[in-house]
């Protein structure tokens, strides 16, 4: 009895290490923290390399001529991110529209955006009308 015990036991701890094992490798390599600039911004070494949806409004919205690479700043409650972004923007980006940036924090607080890591929410399409309901 005492030996299939054991055996009982064993494979339960072999089985726990390895199910932790694959659950770890699989939220290590997928997380990615959801944060507001002034959030970020207020211990910006504590987010650098890390993998980062930024959010706030996209201000100084400036594109090369010539080519798909743009640089603007993100802002949020006086906190302000310079990003760097090469691709096809959507069609409701522009000065001033919520966004949300996918990509990571450099060194320099400046932001790398991922390839179509733009998002941006279109001001007044879905809001209500004055006077609705």
């Amino acid at each position: 009895m005492r030996h299939k015990a054991t055996r009982i036991g064993l494979t339960s701890l072999v089985l726990v290490l390895a199910f932790g094992g694959l659950l770890y490798s699989t939220l290590s390599e997928g997380t990615e923290y959801y944060k507001h600039v002034d959030e970020v911004m207020v211990e910006p070494a504590a987010w650098q390399g890390k993998k980062l949806q930024l959010h706030g409004f996209a201000k100084q919205v400036a594109q090369k001529p010539g080519s798909l690479e743009y640089r603007f700043n993100v802002e949020n409650n006086g906190h302000v991110v310079r990003a760097y972004y090469t691709g096809i923007v959507p069609d409701t980006f522009k000065e001033d529209a919520e966004v949300v940036i996918k990509g990571t924090l450099r060194p320099d607080n400046s932001f790398l955006v991922n390839e179509d890591g733009i998002m941006a929410k279109c001001p007044s399409k879905y809001e209500p009308k004055p006077g609705g309901a």
